[in-house]
């Protein structure tokens, strides 16, 4: 695929490459709260789920706009949060995954693109006002929690796919005009094609796996399969090493996932009720699939964070998250001396705090694929419901002070952290961690912005603004990191859970270099990570 970026005044961030670091490093400062309750009204704010806030000059003003959904689309002026324009979702549902901004129809004009409740997706214009064939309304009665855009046919416009929480014919790739693409929906479950249900997270990823120019789609869901797909709904095929069907390899969405991989050559798990021995298995529900090259060899992968279980019991025992590194043909990865074929074990911590969204909301745990040491390698962060954020170095071990405890020993609740970003902020060749947080309902606590050191270490925990009526607190998505007013410091954005958009001024960042500033990677929100570390503007856009 080829890149293209729309540039734009005052939203660039002009970054140095790895090996152009400051000689003298600055001490990373704590976040300095800018503004709070962008999108609110007078005395009461909307509630915000696991959307990301987007960053844009979408009326070409030289000034940037925040743009972000909980129950509406809103536009905050970037320098005090202020309402540039606000309109409701349509049925007036929740926005779940993170807002897109791109220019979809090649037009010259940056658009959203926002997911929702009630099954709806839609494009909106820079002004406020929606674009010829939106909304459209795939599924009704079934949310929309998967969105991601790309070029998938290499056209020069984008195309739109989305995924429903219903158990068939989930996924639906729509052209900028609102029309599904020919072959789409997929997938029925238990067909020739393999088996799926529905997608309860931001449970896909869009990249050009095969090189040959147009986009493939990896699609997690509520079985232990995961579906592969090319852009003309032909499903991608898995390695001969799984087996064949009819003379044909078997597609992805055919072959297993479990903790050992002799148990995915066998074809199934042990599953008989009380008898030896335990073979986890994953379901993938929640599991945000990432694309990255994680060896910097020119070759993507593909990450995915499955919950591993044991199918003896009834209901299923769920016992740890475990990360997969794939090769497109399924295989699990192996490469420069590393080897991903068996999985990392877990410690005695790995056990889930909570799965149950009346005690706590649920945590997502989307994996981030940065370097964050400087060594050419990428690492895997992500948060678990074992109230930690796990850093995997391609040893398959956790390095430093990793994993991080979100949930602390002190509290008496528990606490979940968002997806995180990740940015070089003192430009000194490692990379800070940057993520929010959220509490326990009845706990009457609030939630913080955290900021880690490459290794573990704690540099700042700030407690957010608190909405006063609230028994629990924080913030369930990802932040995003952009220069949103006149200065040349970055700033941190963040869409809360009940206090609306709020700002951090990131002092003494000018210099910094962003490697994942955003949910799911860039505003394409496909999961994968900034194109450049040289020279990057947001919004990103694959072309």
């Amino acid at each position: 695929m080829k890149f293209r970026a729309i540039l734009f005044a005052c939203v660039c961030l002009i970054l140095l490459s790895p090996n152009q670091t400051n000689s003298a490093a600055t001490a990373i400062s704590p976040p300095v709260l800018k503004w709070q309750n962008g999108g609110c009204k007078t005395t009461w704010c909307r509630t915000g789920w696991y959307a990301s806030p987007a960053v844009a000059d979408l009326d070409s003003d030289g000034k940037p706009e925040v743009i972000w959904t909980d129950y509406r689309i809103v536009v905050a002026n970037g320098e005090d949060g202020t309402d540039q324009w606000v309109i409701n979702n349509p049925g007036i549902q929740r926005g779940w995954p993170s807002v897109v901004v791109a220019d979809v129809n090649n037009d010259g004009n940056l658009e959203i693109v926002t997911a929702h409740g009630g099954g709806w997706v839609t494009i909106t214009k820079f002004d406020g006002t929606t674009l010829a064939g939106w909304p459209q309304q795939p599924t009704s009665g079934n949310e929309l929690r998967s969105l991601a855009v790309a070029d998938v046919d290499a056209n020069g416009d984008l195309e739109i796919l989305v995924c429903s929480t219903r158990s068939d014919n989930q996924w639906f790739l729509y052209d900028h005009t609102g029309v599904v693409r020919t072959g789409w929906p997929v997938q029925t479950d238990s067909n020739s094609t393999g088996y799926a249900a529905g997608c309860f997270n931001e449970n896909v990823s869009l990249a050009d796996l095969d090189g040959d120019g147009r986009a493939e789609m990896i699609g997690p869901s509520d079985v232990h399969y995961v579906t592969g797909y090319n852009d003309d709904a032909t499903p991608l095929r898995a390695n001969v090493l799984y087996g064949q069907i009819g003379g044909l390899n078997k597609t992805w969405a055919r072959v297993g996932f479990h903790y050992d991989h002799a148990v995915d050559l066998r074809g199934y798990a042990n599953c008989e009720a009380g008898q030896p021995p335990l073979e986890p298995r994953p379901n993938f529900a929640d599991s945000a699939p990432t694309i990255a090259d994680v060896n910097n060899d020119g070759v993507l992968e593909i990450i995915i964070i499955g919950n591993q279980y044991d199918c003896r019991t009834s209901p299923y025992t769920d016992l740890f998250h475990s990360p997969y590194i794939l090769h497109a043909d399924r295989t699990r990865w192996a490469g420069n001396g590393f080897d991903w074929t068996n999985l990392p074990t877990p410690d005695a911590f790995a056990a889930p705090l909570s799965e149950d969204y009346n005690v706590i909301e649920t945590v997502m745990p989307n994996p981030v694929v940065a370097d964050i040491d400087g060594d050419g390698y990428r690492e895997i962060l992500y948060q678990s419901y074992d109230g930690r954020l796990h850093a995997y170095w391609l040893d398959r071990t956790e390095h430093g002070s990793w994993p991080y405890r979100v949930k602390q020993a002190s509290e008496s609740f528990i606490r979940f952290g968002s997806e995180p970003a990740i940015v070089d902020l003192d430009n000194d060749g490692k990379a800070e961690v940057i993520f929010t947080t959220w509490t326990q309902k009845g706990s009457n606590a609030g939630g913080q912005l955290i900021i880690l050191s490459w290794n573990g270490s704690l540099l700042s925990a700030t407690d957010l603004p608190r909405a006063g009526s609230q028994t629990w607190d924080g913030t369930l998505a990802a932040p995003t990191i952009a220069n949103i007013d006149a200065d040349t410091d970055l700033e941190v954005v963040i869409g809360t859970a009940h206090t609306g958009i709020v700002a951090y001024d990131l002092p003494n960042t000018s210099q910094a270099r962003i490697l994942w500033g955003t949910g799911r990677g860039t505003y394409l929100r496909a999961g994968t990570p900034p194109i450049s570390l040289s020279k990057i503007y947001l919004p990103l856009i694959v072309k």
